[in-house]
């Protein structure tokens, strides 16, 4: 009975540091430093970052920066999926494509703004670990797939925003021909040996581009067989 208590009080102190934390990095890592999407400050308050980092870092998942989630993978730092989610202007009726699940918690942060969000990881263990993870902690409108994001996913097209969490040295076609009509995409696209992020719009069969902030990503992926 005695080591009940002390592991509930051990988990009440541990939840509530968390909920601590994740307030903390939200007023100081994304409020501050300019994001205003209502929906997009909610969800950074509500999804819980250290449920997608591995064990050994969850105790820094708050901190202003990217952390390792194996496979040379990372989770993006915190700003960045705000800053990224903010640009696509997202409305609950808005399907979105992902491309990169990565850990999870960008496909969690779009959740829970949008009605479906369907998501590619070509890494296998990664992408199950995701969809566990999703799956875990309830979400039920974000549909995971394992593959090569480089064709995106044709069934489910068009999409209202398509979001691209690796730097490819250009945007592949077929993601641009799933966009709706006024459809946006974001991606870190790489330019003379740097990464930025640029945002595409769709309007009438045309592309738009406006590049924002320099960037880090590792590199977009491809399916060598």
């Amino acid at each position: 009975m005695i080591v009940l208590i002390l592991i509930n009080i051990l988990y009440g102190y541990t939840f509530q540091n968390y909920t601590s934390m994740r307030a903390n990095m939200v007023e100081n890592q994304i409020i501050s430093r300019g994001i205003t999407h209502q929906a997009t400050i909610a969800a950074m308050q509500k999804v819980p970052r250290h449920m997608y980092v591995p064990d050994e870092f969850q105790t820094f998942a708050y901190d202003d920066r990217p952390l390792p989630i194996g496979n040379n993978q990372t989770i993006s730092q915190p700003y960045i999926v705000a800053y990224m989610t903010e640009q696509l202007n997202l409305k609950p009726s808005d399907k979105v494509l992902e491309i990169g699940t990565g850990s999870g918690y960008q496909a969690a942060i779009l959740a829970e703004i949008v009605n479906k969000v369907f998501t590619i990881e070509i890494i296998k263990p990664l992408g199950q670990r995701a969809a566990t993870t999703l799956k875990n902690e309830g979400y039920t409108n974000v549909f995971c797939r394992i593959g090569d994001g480089y064709h995106g996913w044709k069934e489910q097209q068009p999409f209202d925003a398509i979001i691209i969490t690796a730097s490819p040295p250009e945007v592949p076609e077929a993601l641009f021909n799933q966009l709706s009509d006024k459809g946006q995409l974001i991606a870190p696209v790489e330019e003379n040996g740097q990464q930025f992020l640029v945002l595409y719009t769709k309007s009438k069969n045309k592309i738009k581009s406006k590049r924002l902030l320099a960037v880090r990503f590792v590199p977009f992926t491809r399916d060598k067989q």
